[in-house]
């Protein structure tokens, strides 16, 4: 079968250089399988952080537009006390006068 022991070295060599091969393989396909996972995640952290600025942009409109109501608001309650003090200023005026 084996005449020399250049064909030993040779047998040897070649189940090494198959064994190398097949965990070479084995752990390149774990490590594409890792990147895969590490991609996933990565993505839908994404997808969280972009419904996160969508919530946070509809609160800031939700805001601006609610201080233009109270903004309104203020000024129609300024307007009502001012409405109000003219009357009683008119009240005490006339009871003041007889």
């Amino acid at each position: 079968m084996f005449s020399t022991s250049a064909d030993v070295l040779n047998l040897v060599l070649s189940v090494c250089v198959v064994a190398l091969t097949f965990f070479l393989c084995w752990s390149l396909f774990y490590f594409i399988a890792s990147i895969r996972k590490i991609y996933k995640i990565v993505h839908r952290v994404e997808a969280g952080v972009d419904k996160a600025e969508e919530i946070i942009e509809l609160l800031k409109r939700k805001i601006n537009n609610s201080s233009t109501y109270f903004m309104i608001l203020g000024e129609m309650a300024k307007k009502v006390i001012e409405f109000v003090q003219e009357k009683r200023d008119k009240k005490t005026e006339k009871k003041k006068k007889k």
